[in-house]
């Protein structure tokens, strides 16, 4: 069996089991591995790489838009869980706890950080005084532990990294505006940076965050027609002033509670976009964030190869100082088939050939990714050439995943044909809600599938209930989920 069959053989295609394709790819692309720990995985420098990508990118979004920096303890007192009785009982059964230290017993127990809304409230109690001390607007990138029993790297690992913002205002209206705001930041990077089409819209009240008064969602159709929470943002109200007892003066002299926002995406979009993008050669990566924007393999036979190495040396100069991402492997006990394999399953979005004939006609061949179209460009005008290609990759690959939804969205009247539906198909399934946990909770019980988000623009809006046949107060989108 030659290297290049093998090659792409130790990848189970997507239609024959997803989830294997996917361990497949992460696996083989170096994006991760295992560690001893359960449920933790180690980011490779590949994979993290493309969160570092990720990160700055939304890191710089963040300060235009005033918010700083800051990091809070991972340790977390027992009794600031306990302020907030809803939002404990929402994250009790994930909470890990430290006991004990320097061998002695703690006299009270410490939760790790699921999230940081408990002791950044605390904090909040102190700094915040007045309404000339509003807004806060704070974010922190850290890690955070929920204890899971089912992981799966990227998407669900007990241990895992994110952004989580914490604001605080001094009216109603513009913490809600915060909230609406940070959503449409994580709507337009997911489909501006990640090339990832989602579903705006608010949670139903048993999913929305626990303590929360009202979540948004950001909702991401995977390849298996699956859904991923893409990102949340939430308007917490003055749940969490009136617990940790944030108040301040206001301009008439009256003590008042802040109304909070708390808003995060984490590294489960980075196995989202693998879900999204990827196909059975291996990973398809958008060109903003993929590590390797372009590979330079130079070609030909040994008698010209020095003269070629040369000239693809010269261009890779070239292109570093035009700022794009590129890498030269030129090693000689690889074949450029088997290169081109490797590249491919990589995800890299161009792939720049040169070879002889090449050098004497001032040109290159560059390769897309997604299509696999071959593009003959001159030399003098490569770098132009290379970045407009970049943009068509971004663009070719958000339209793909558009039609890709919309090809697998459905709408149903009842639960029977939404039953029916999830049998034979794969995707999301638009449906009148009346409003009832009993009829919500009915739908997830016999089909699998739980209510994704109410979108703020649903395709058409039901006029009843898919379990009571009621009144439809909501058209809600619903999916089997990661």
């Amino acid at each position: 069996m030659s290297k290049e069959k093998q090659f792409v053989t130790e990848i189970t295609p997507q239609g024959e089991d997803f989830s294997r394709w996917y361990i497949d790819v992460i696996k083989k692309a170096e994006l991760m591995d295992y560690s001893p720990v359960r449920g933790c995985i180690v980011f490779r420098p590949e994979g993290f790489e493309i969160w570092e990508h990720m990160r700055d990118e939304l890191d710089r979004r963040f300060k235009e838009t005033g918010h700083r920096n800051a990091y809070f303890p991972m340790f977390i007192p027992e009794s600031f869980f306990q302020k907030e009785k809803e939002h404990v009982e929402g994250f009790n059964p994930e909470l890990p706890w430290v006991t004990e230290a320097g061998g002695e017993k703690l006299e009270e127990r410490l939760a790790i950080r699921p999230t940081s809304e408990t002791i950044i409230g605390h904090m909040y109690s102190k700094w915040i005084q007045s309404y000339r001390d509003l807004p806060v607007l704070i974010n922190q990138w850290a890690n955070v532990v929920r204890w899971e029993k089912r992981t799966l790297p990227f998407l669900r690992t007990t241990e895992f990294l994110w952004q989580e913002g914490h604001t605080a205002h001094e009216l109603e209206s513009e913490a809600r505006e915060e909230t609406n705001q940070m959503l449409e930041i994580y709507r337009d990077f997911c489909e501006n940076f990640l090339a990832i089409p989602v579903i705006m819209g608010q949670k139903t009240p048993s999913e929305r965050f626990a303590g929360a008064v009202d979540t948004y969602s950001i909702e991401a159709m995977m390849k298996d027609g699956r859904a991923v929470q893409a990102g949340t943002s939430h308007y917490l109200g003055t749940k969490f002033a009136v617990a940790f007892d944030i108040k301040y003066l206001d301009r008439e002299n009256t003590q008042q509670f802040v109304h909070t926002t708390s808003w995060g995406v984490s590294t489960r979009l980075l196995g989202a976009m693998i879900m999204v993008h990827g196909d059975d050669r291996g990973l398809v990566l958008p060109p903003k964030v993929a590590p390797t924007q372009v590979v330079m393999i130079p070609i030909g036979p040994p008698k010209t190869r020095e003269q070629v190495v040369g000239r693809v040396d010269e261009l890779y100069v070239e292109l570093k100082k035009a700022g794009i991402r590129v890498k030269v492997d030129d090693r000689t006990d690889m074949s450029p088939g088997w290169k081109f394999n490797e590249y491919e399953m990589r995800g890299v979005p161009i792939r720049l050939e040169l070879g002889p004939r090449d050098m004497e006609n001032g040109q290159v061949v560059l390769v897309s990714r997604i299509s696999g179209e071959k593009r003959i460009v001159l030399q003098a005008s490569l770098k132009e050439e290379i970045n407009r290609m970049l943009t068509e990759i971004h663009n070719d690959m958000l339209e793909r995943a558009k039609q890709f939804r919309s090809e697998h969205s459905y709408s149903v009247e009842t639960l029977d044909e939404m039953k029916a539906l999830f049998e034979e198909q794969r995707g999301f399934a638009l449906a009148g809600w009346c409003g009832s946990e009993a009829c919500e909770r009915q739908v997830k019980e016999e089909t699998g599938a739980t209510s994704r988000n109410i979108p703020f623009e649903p395709a058409e809006h039901k006029t009843t209930c898919l379990v009571c046949g009621e009144k439809s107060a909501h058209s809600v989108v619903f999916a089997r989920a990661y």
